[in-house]
C-alpha cells in the first residue's frame, strides 16, 4: 500500500481513482495528476515505484494545492470565524440547521438529525 500525504491509498485500485483518497483531491485534479506526471491511466497504484510518488508529491507542492490537514484546519478556521462574528450562516452551522436557505418544516433530517418527538406523553393508569 503505498502512502501519500500521510494516506495510505489503496493498493487495487487506478492511481486515479486511489488519488481521490486525499483530502481535497477530486475527480478533475486526480486526472490532471496523472496527465501531467505522466502516469499511465490504467496502472494500479500498488504498481507505483518511489520516483513517480515522489513525482506527484512534487506536483502537489509545486502548484501550492492545500490538502489534507492544512485544508481540514482552514474550513474548520472559516466556520469558527463565522460563529465568533454571529452572522447568520455561523448560527445556522452553530445550530445544525440547513445553511444555504433549504426549507426546514419538513425535510432538512440529513442537519436536523432523526425526529425528536415534543409534547406527547403517555399517563399509566394507577
Amino acid at each position: 500500500m503505498p502512502r501519500l500525504l500521510g494516506v495510505e491509498l489503496p493498493a487495487k485500485k487506478k492511481v486515479a481513482y486511489s488519488l481521490r483518497y486525499i483530502y481535497g483531491i477530486g475527480p478533475a485534479r486526480a486526472e490532471k495528476i496523472v496527465a501531467t506526471v505522466g502516469l499511465d491511466p490504467n496502472l494500479r497504484s500498488s504498481d507505483l515505484t518511489e520516483e513517480q510518488l515522489s513525482k506527484i508529491l512534487h506536483l502537489i507542492t509545486e502548484n501550492k494545492w492545500v490538502v489534507e490537514g492544512d485544508l481540514r484546519r482552514e474550513i474548520a478556521g472559516n466556520l469558527k470565524r463565522l460563529q465568533a462574528i454571529n452572522c447568520y450562516r455561523g448560527v445556522r452551522h452553530r445550530r445544525g440547521l440547513p445553511v444555504r436557505g433549504q426549507r426546514t418544516s419538513t425535510n432538512a433530517r440529513t442537519r436536523k438529525g432523526p425526529r425528536k418527538t415534543v409534547g406527547v406523553t403517555k399517563v399509566k393508569e394507577v
